[in-house]
């Protein structure tokens, strides 16, 4: 089989490899299509945290179930040879404090497809059954966005905003925009920042938000206030991994206002304490995603709710990607999400 590896930042390298043997617990899977992510484009780079190479990436997954061995026939429940599924890509111990919390997206030894093992760039894949989630009559492309889409729900159930409360989305790319949905379904008033107008308008037009702000025309922190009914919204959630804008939410924020950050960076934040106290900031992080947050999305693309339109705006085969991944990464390009079709 094909399988596309990143050798080091900057090179890709197309590999013959044997197709893998399922064990155990595990599922053949065939690859259909996969979303690049931020962590990709970043990771081709070579400014990802937490990456190795060589690596095939991609954890945004829509895959075909090509095999299921007897030995996972009981993990697999319903699961069928043929059904097309998502896959939670962050395999878990289990055992850790923080998976017998609940918290089995940041476990201790926590290992992502795509990042600390090899992910779904290539034609097959084995995976545990457990990680695999029905995908009702979802397409294969919207299945691939699943896993971006589960990032912004994860860090809205972390906040768990009320219905009616104001919410700033700091960023509008494809994590931002999962956001903006997420808290869409919790019946938020949403705002949304950029430097983009493209991307503005898309984040407004497709995806629902209430108003759209570019930062670079405007007085940000008084149009924000302005919109909230004078105060600042007290929730606010960056999708930048920008250093800069991620210190920034602390003016963003109300009094008495929670701070998700989503978005990862490979630096420190610096905050002024006394801003802190004064607002009595809650401060968040926001890692990954839950079997409940892949589910939730995957009903709200099903039902209409989440409205994918126009959201993939390039395509390539695997033989295409490597020419593609400089290109992705090109502000003017006018890359939302790209989409690597494997079969």
């Amino acid at each position: 089989m094909k399988a596309l590896v990143m050798a080091k930042p900057g090179e890709f390298n197309i590999e013959d490899r044997s197709r893998p043997e399922p064990k155990n617990d595990e599922l053949l899977l065939k690859v259909l299509q996969v979303g690049v992510c931020g962590t990709d484009l970043h990771a081709y780079e070579g400014t990802q945290p937490f990456f190795t190479y060589p690596r095939v990436v991609g954890h945004e997954l829509a895959v075909q179930i090509a095999g299921i061995p007897d030995s996972a026939k009981k993990e697999a429940g319903s699961l069928r040879e043929g059904d097309i599924v998502s896959i939670i890509p962050y395999l878990n111990c289990g055992s850790c404090i923080a998976c017998r919390a609940g918290k089995t997206n940041c476990c201790t030894s926590l290992k992502v497809l795509g990042v600390h093992i090899d992910g779904g760039m290539q034609e097959y894949l084995t995976v545990p059954a457990r990680y695999a989630i029905p995908a009702g009559k979802v397409n294969p492309q919207d299945i691939s966005l699943v896993e971006c889409f589960s990032i912004g729900f994860h860090g809205v159930r972390r906040a768990n905003p009320r219905p009616g409360e104001a919410a700033l989305v700091v960023g509008a790319g494809p994590i931002g925009i999962g956001v903006i949905h997420g808290l869409k379904e919790r019946g938020c008033k949403v705002i949304v920042l950029d430097i983009n107008d493209k991307r503005l308008a898309y984040a407004r037009e497709i995806a629902g938000a209430d108003y759209a702000i570019n930062s670079l025309n405007t007085d940000a922190e008084k149009t924000i206030a302005d919109i909230a009914g004078g105060e600042n919204p007290p929730l606010v959630m960056d999708a930048t991994g920008n250093a800069a804008q991620m210190m920034k939410a602390f003016g963003y924020a109300s009094a008495g206002g929670t701070i998700v950050f989503v978005g990862l960076v490979r630096a420190d934040i610096v905050f002024s304490d006394p801003v802190l106290h004064a607002k009595e900031i809650t401060l968040m992080a926001s890692r990954n995603a839950g079997k409940e947050d892949f589910a939730n999305v995957i009903a709200a693309i099903e039902s209409g709710r989440v409205n994918t339109k126009g959201f993939v705006t390039h395509t390539a085969s695997m033989e295409e990607a490597p020419d593609n991944f400089p290109k992705w990464i090109k502000p003017e390009t006018g890359c939302i999400k790209a989409v690597v079709k494997i079969k």
